[in-house]
């Protein structure tokens, strides 16, 4: 499939989950510097000392959101798609093909909420010739201060990670909106997670995060709200109480309806 020549490749949850727990006790680059976000990076000889430019005046007492394309924004295909938002011609090898792109429900509302609350950077490990032309089309009120792409990702145990060390902004000022955990291994208590999306219009995951967003836009830092996992027992432990509460909430649900039921079955008798 060519759309996945643009995109990057993809891992099952408890891989990576397995990947950070191997790689937590060692979080270092090349040179032997943390990536934890305890020391920022000295710069690559010959690159830029960061990914970012300079903050906008604008911008200067606002966090920095960083907000993955693929699967969280947008889900996009090679085949063709009846009520495509967007069809964007890309080259590969020569040949032009046609992406068919799918805006997730509530996208507008919620980049131009984030525009107002957050320096805005879209970061994905996707390949610029797919993702600026997408981002063109999704971003009409020119929220994204910065495109990152696939060069700007560290490539770590077969995964494309955003390390936020390079974006030249306070770590404690930044949060990463994403669908896969690879992405930011480097800095899970930076994240909010999403789930991956492809086609459900009923979703309301983007709108539902306003809130906590808003609420994150006002704090000194984000890890005060954001304690993703600190350790590889946490987010199992994370996990596991997450899909608890899920099963006690579908067998509540379960007891109602048959309540209801039965009672329904008593007034028609």
């Amino acid at each position: 499939n060519n759309v996945d020549r643009l995109k990057p490749p993809k891992r099952g949850f408890f891989e990576t989950i397995f990947c950070c727990w191997r790689n937590g006790r060692t979080k270092s680059n090349q040179s032997g510097t943390p990536i934890d976000g305890s020391i920022t990076p000295p710069p690559i000889q010959g690159q830029p000392r960061y990914l970012l430019p300079q903050i906008r005046p604008s911008d200067m007492y606002k966090k920095c959101m960083v907000i993955d394309l693929d699967e969280t924004l947008v889900h996009s295909s090679f085949k063709p798609i009846p009520n495509a938002d967007f069809i964007v011609p890309v080259e590969i090898d020569g040949t032009v093909h046609q992406v068919y792109v799918l805006k997730r429900p509530h996208v507008d509302e919620f980049l131009k909420k984030m525009g107002e609350l957050y320096e805005c950077v879209l970061f994905t490990a996707s390949l610029a010739k797919y993702a600026d032309p997408v981002a063109d089309l999704l971003d009409q009120w020119n929220v994204f201060r910065a495109r990152l792409f696939r060069e700007s990702c560290v490539f770590h145990m077969g995964n494309y990670v955003k390390d936020l060390n390079k974006l030249g902004r306070d770590l404690q000022k930044i949060v990463i909106v994403d669908n896969s955990p690879a992405s930011y291994i480097f800095h899970p208590d930076n994240a909010v997670p999403v789930k991956s999306w492809f086609d459900d219009v009923n979703d309301s995951e983007l709108l539902d995060l306003i809130p906590l967003f808003e609420k994150l836009s006002k704090v000194e830092s984000v890890y005060t709200v954001l304690c993703n996992s600190s350790s590889q027992s946490q987010l199992t432990s994370s996990v596991s109480h997450h899909n608890q509460q899920e099963l006690q909430q579908s067998q509540q649900q379960q007891q109602q309806q048959q309540l209801q039921s039965n009672s329904s079955d008593v007034n028609n008798t």
